[in-house]
């Protein structure tokens, strides 16, 4: 049976490397015996994982994004915690636990991703409901969609304004059945999503029709990374220009295959260097609902590995809990 299972301070002690003289952030992170005492704990941003890979391969991609979950948690439970970042600040919540489906055909894949949805947004409905942040590690970008409706359902049912770093533009259509491709254009068809902002999305990447999908709805928009490339701009005032005027609530993707040479279901010789969303993180001076980040793999299943995934995703969500606005 699919589920959730939240993380005991016994579960989070076996991931950290304790030593005489240090504390790490697993020593200090919030952890609760259930759901309902979310709201209970003076932590803001809440932490869970979505190991999965169905998504991924209901679209035709490479699987083994459901790797990246147990290889971050124990990079970020092993950072020094010191008056830069504390760990109290977090309340690490636990995982999903999902079954492959028995029908491994496309159809299958994209029926138990459907099912995967209805088993996310509750979740995120919950913490958001209880005033905190979700950081999202999953999994495919499928679940952009149940985070998005989450935080819709949450926050009073507003609509949510999102900003996306990625290549590509997933809105591929709803009709196709749910899978990775398609988290936007559901979002934005169930009216939960309003404006949909893309940062860096490669012109390799963009069907024949997408331009001019972009040109009938003002809501979405796109920064291609060509136009980054030879923008006099840097990269940190590109991304302050594209954002300025984005409302709340919005919330921040960040697909690893962004980010050149990390190992993704679609790993890109070509983007952003780690440093450089480094940087839009640490500066960042927008309120985010939340963040996701999503796409990476410490082993994909054509057998590549990285050994750095869970490290560099470790910094990212380090990054964007020290630039949060206070």
């Amino acid at each position: 049976m699919d589920s959730f299972s939240t993380y005991t301070r016994d579960h989070i002690l076996s991931f950290v490397n304790q030593r005489v003289g240090e504390e790490k952030l697993g020593e200090q992170v919030k952890t609760v015996s259930s759901l309902d005492k979310v709201s209970t704990v003076e932590a803001k941003f809440v932490l869970l994982g979505i190991p999965e890979d169905i998504g991924v391969s209901a679209n035709y991609g490479i699987g083994g994004t459901k790797t990246a979950w147990e290889s971050t948690l124990k990079a970020l439970l092993n950072i020094q915690s010191n008056p830069f970042l504390n760990g109290e600040e977090i309340l690490v919540l636990g995982h999903f636990d999902i079954e492959e489906p028995a029908d491994q055909s496309v159809i299958g894949l994209r029926k138990k991703t459907a099912q995967i949805d209805s088993l996310v947004y509750p979740i995120i409905e919950k913490i958001v409901s209880a005033g905190k942040i979700p950081i999202v590690v999953g999994g495919g970008h499928n679940n952009a969609f149940p985070i998005i409706a989450g935080l819709h359902l949450g926050n009073g049912r507003q609509k949510v304004n999102v900003v996306n770093i990625d290549a590509h533009a997933d809105l591929r259509l709803p009709t196709e059945g749910r899978h990775s491709g398609n988290g936007f254009s559901n979002a934005l068809g169930s009216g939960f999503l309003d404006e949909y902002r893309i940062f860096g999305l490669h012109q390799n990447y963009v069907h024949q029709s997408l331009p001019a999908y972009f040109a009938a709805h003002p809501n979405i928009k796109a920064l291609y990374f060509e136009e980054i490339l030879l923008s006099d701009k840097s990269i940190t005032e590109n991304w302050n220009l594209f954002i300025e005027t984005l409302p709340k609530p919005c919330g921040l993707e960040i697909d690893l295959d962004s980010i050149a040479q990390v190992l993704s279901s679609a790993t890109t010789p070509s983007g952003f260097a780690l440093n450089d969303i480094r940087k839009l993180l640490l500066t960042n001076r927008k309120e985010f609902s939340y963040l996701h980040i999503c796409e990476g793999a410490a082993q994909l299943s054509d057998g590549r590995t990285a050994f750095t995934t869970g490290k560099t995703i470790a910094y990212l969500i380090s990054d964007f809990i020290k630039g949060y606005p206070i």
